[in-house]
């Protein structure tokens, strides 16, 4: 039996270029990607266990990252998740608004490779 060190990262958003450059900064041997372009396509995906940290935006159709994470903090299978909001909403209210939904970080738009890797590091550990 071997033991995988890798952490999978669930990355929802809905910016084919923002989620791209997620998973490129990313790229490091560290960490497993998956990618979710929608909020429901992610909850389903969550549902089936194996993700050890969600990144979600907040702005995206049908589903807001907000919504995606009182979803996910309900459910008895995906309520432990750490859930990290990369968002473009900078406004204080946001990130209180995004804490109250059950985010264990939030990370604004634009950021660095190493504020995205050095968050999910925080809400991991």
């Amino acid at each position: 039996m071997t033991i995988c060190s890798l952490v999978t990262v669930l990355l929802v958003e809905d910016s084919p270029s923002e989620l791209e450059l997620m998973s490129h900064y990313l790229n490091n041997g560290d960490y497993e990607i998956i990618k979710s372009t929608a909020a429901k396509q992610a909850f389903e995906i969550a549902l089936k266990g194996n993700i050890d940290v969600i990144v979600t935006d907040v702005v995206m159709p049908e589903m807001s990252g907000f919504e995606l994470c009182r979803l996910l903090k309900k459910h008895p299978v995906t309520q432990e998740l750490p859930i990290v909001i990369c968002t473009s909403k900078t406004q204080p209210i946001d990130k209180i608004w995004g804490m109250k939904q059950g985010a264990s970080a939030y990370l604004t738009k634009p950021y660095t490779r190493e504020q995205l890797i050095n968050t999910i590091e925080s809400v991991f550990a």
